[in-house]
């Protein structure tokens, strides 16, 4: 088997690859939504596959894995890694999971990532509505994640939050580029003890039934994020993610949680941006965070999520994989690994289809998706999913219209 073309399009909002081959088998891939900007660097490594057999994953990964890096480049690489396992699998009649050494469970636990409430204000009133809400949602989660502190609008809307000026995001980019202004800065006493009075009105709501995991930037400061951690002691969170960096950060900082981690009982995240193995090997080594989660879009593929989560099992460590924007090509990807991890493995972030017509043509997923926060495992070929062709069409730009061709 020999790969012959590979084609890139926008779909709703996530940039999905497809790869072709000369047996009339081919392999979904995606990215993050909004990342359309995308379709040029998944497209400048189809020269480096063609002619190459896609069943060989790790010796195609190896002629393009060298020439990513983190996002945006490590996406556009990650997206087609999952791509060629979804057509190892299939040419083997075989699940991803059987490829990656088989499913240890059945099931696998998700929490509300995409699916959330999106916060009008930030009173801890507002968090305890915000939490109902997400507690009256038919997956019945047993853990919900909430944005905090600088990653929501607390810094903007809250009167004296921090010691500085916040800088609105901007979207002036040709290619439609949100814009991450790096806020940041020093929490004022009245920031801290809203955020943690905000935590305490949602874990009143949440009880013992239900995890919280805050989201907290990256912007805190250390001695913030040391001082936060502490405090919020008494709630038993699951974790706090991306205090000082993490997302939209292209580096690794293990020197600054190391200031963290072994001063609190509170566990500590972090990974979503990262990509390769590499790149976590001082966090893991050096017991820099407790929880890690990278995102199979950004990490460098399914297989490399695994080898760190087996890793990080090694050490001590927690897995909770991120994919909030990465789709139900993202949603199926996760299946299939987080069904392979070891016992450190936690729960994965729930991506959705957005727009909401995703449901309609992606074909074979279960209905419902999710049940008790939890998915059942399919066993059908390589992802176990593919597009309704016809259905499709509509959805694709003019300049795609070849897609499927």
């Amino acid at each position: 088997m020999k790969i012959t073309d590979m084609k890139v399009a926008i779909i709703g909002q996530n940039p999905v690859v497809r790869i072709i081959t000369d047996e009339g088998i081919d392999g979904l891939g995606a990215a993050e939504t909004a990342k359309h900007y995308l379709k040029w660097h998944i497209e400048f490594y189809k020269g480096a596959i063609i002619g190459m057999d896609p069943t060989n994953v790790e010796r195609v990964m190896l002629n393009i894995r060298r020439m990513g890096a983190f996002k945006p480049w490590g996406s556009a690489v990650s997206a087609i890694e999952v791509a060629l396992w979804d057509i190892a699998g299939k040419a083997a009649g075989l699940p991803i999971h059987k490829l990656l050494g088989g499913k240890i469970r059945d099931r696998v636990q998700i929490y509300n990532g995409n699916k959330r409430k999106d916060m009008t204000s930030y009173s801890p009133e507002s968090f305890a509505q915000n939490m109902q809400w997400m507690k009256d949602q038919p997956e019945n989660f047993s853990i919900i994640k909430q944005g905090i502190t600088f990653h929501s609008r607390m810094p903007r809307d809250i009167p004296n939050y921090y010691y500085g000026e916040y800088q609105e995001r901007e979207n002036t980019g040709q290619y439609e580029f949100e814009g991450r202004y790096p806020n940041r800065g020093k929490l004022t006493e009245t920031g801290l003890k809203n955020t943690i009075e905000c935590v305490a009105a949602m874990k009143e709501v949440l009880g013992d039934e239900v995890g919280l995991a805050l989201d907290c930037g990256p912007g805190l400061t250390v001695p913030d994020t040391l001082k936060l951690a502490q405090a919020l002691e008494p709630f038993n969170l699951l974790w706090m993610e991306d205090t000082m960096t993490g997302d939209y950060t292209p580096y690794v900082t293990p020197e600054l949680f190391l200031q963290v981690t072994p001063n609190t009982s509170t566990p500590i995240h972090t990974g979503e941006q990262i990509y390769l193995r590499n790149n976590f090997k001082e966090l893991v080594e050096q017991h820099a965070v407790d929880v890690l989660g990278p995102d199979p879009f950004d990490v460098g593929g399914i297989a490399e999520l695994k080898w760190i989560a087996e890793f990080a099992d090694l050490h001590g460590i927690l897995i909770a994989p991120h994919g909030t924007g990465d789709g139900l090509i993202g949603l199926a990807a996760l299946v299939q690994v987080a069904a392979t991890m070891p016992d450190n493995y936690i729960a994965f972030e729930m991506p959705t289809g957005n727009p909401s017509w995703w449901y309609d043509i992606i074909v074979g997923l279960p209905n419902p998706i999710v049940k008790d926060s939890h998915i059942e495992v399919w066993d059908t070929p390589g992802l176990g999913i593919h597009f309704d062709v016809e259905a499709t069409r509509q959805y694709l730009r003019p300049e795609d219209a070849d897609f499927f061709d």
